[in-house]
């Protein structure tokens, strides 16, 4: 199964702060907040949506097609991405812009205060997806996750042309579109993936209930963060998958990501829906347990024995014909 991943690839900025943000709010000042935080630590990450995507689905033995921009500082970023099993071959360059940028600030409760630069990801709406599918001899499905709001209507708009199936994953830009293109990246989405959170602000700014979102998509899935996923069909009954046990909690930077590389791999092997939620649970544990969204590893046998002590024995061994971890 050939599947694109289209999004953002950016370099991460992450910090902590050793506090609550809600007690350094003032509630009658909420309308002019002006705060400064002063953090623990600085690290710096590779990141962006769908190059973690990308990279957690390299890490579990498949070959995802990168489409993004970047600048002209990705070669070593390339380099990496590439040696984890992802094709970076229909990534744009930019001629005047840097990789973009995210920074973000997380607290002791893991709340998030966070600002991303676009930089070169503006030139994404410069891609067109059919000579990529040219080259790769055609895709199975095309996820289009955050990006310059143009390259995410474009990308939507061709795929629904072309007849190619497409995965809509708004996330992170829905605070910023505007309902009527909202609409138009749900509209006809074989998937559609978000948090608890989006799903109420897509449901809030197209005007659509959950009935009516799910009439015109093929299959929700939304994350509740400690509490797992659960997966919807119009007429179905949901589908509540519990969280794979965590070792630790270092940062949740990368984990909703990390999540849609196991989702969409077990899509890619043929896998049933719960297998799907169950991998993608899993892969998304992994990233949890590190700072930084591509700083885990995926070795088989751990791997497995997670699986397996978190879902069952006979799950594993039906997961285990398909997997295939970047490290033993």
């Amino acid at each position: 199964m050939r599947i694109a991943i289209t999004g953002s690839i950016a370099t991460d900025h992450l910090m902590t702060f050793p506090g609550r943000f809600g007690d350094q709010l003032v509630a009658d000042q909420l309308h002019r907040v002006s705060l400064s935080f002063l953090v623990d630590d600085l690290q710096v990450r590779r990141g962006g949506c769908a190059a973690n995507i990308s990279f957690g689905m390299g890490c579990l033995g498949l070959s995802p097609i990168l489409v993004g921009a970047v600048g002209a500082d990705f070669a070593d970023y390339r380099s990496w991405l590439e040696r984890h099993g992802v094709d970076c071959a229909s990534v744009h360059v930019s001629e005047t812009f840097h990789t973009a940028r995210f920074l973000c600030t997380t607290d002791e409760e893991h709340n998030q205060i966070a600002s991303f630069y676009t930089g070169a990801m503006a030139e994404a709406r410069l891609i067109e997806l059919q000579p990529i599918a040219d080259r790769v001899g055609g895709l199975d499905l095309v996820l289009v996750s955050p990006n310059d709001p143009d390259a995410m209507l474009r990308h939507t708009d061709e795929a629904r042309q072309r007849g190619i199936p497409f995965a809509a994953d708004p996330s992170q830009q829905l605070a910023r579109m505007p309902g009527e293109d909202i609409r138009q990246l749900v509209d006809g989405a074989a998937y559609l993936f978000g948090n608890d959170y989006e799903k109420g602000l897509i449901e809030q700014k197209t005007g659509w209930s959950d009935e009516e979102v799910l009439g015109r998509v093929g299959v929700r899935v939304t994350t509740l963060g400690p509490k797992g996923v659960v997966i919807d069909r119009k007429g179905e009954p949901s589908l509540h998958i519990p969280s794979a046990p965590e070792l630790g909690k270092a940062d949740p930077t990368g984990v909703g990501d990390a999540f849609r590389s196991g989702f969409l791999a077990g899509l890619a092997w043929g896998l049933s829906l719960e297998r799907c939620g169950q991998i993608g649970n899993l892969t998304a544990t992994h990233v949890l347990e590190r700072v930084g969204g591509q700083e885990y590893e995926l070795r088989q046998r751990v791997f497995l024995e997670r699986f397996s002590a978190a879902y069952g024995a006979e799950a594993a061994a039906e997961v285990a014909q398909n997997v295939r971890c970047h490290y033993a």
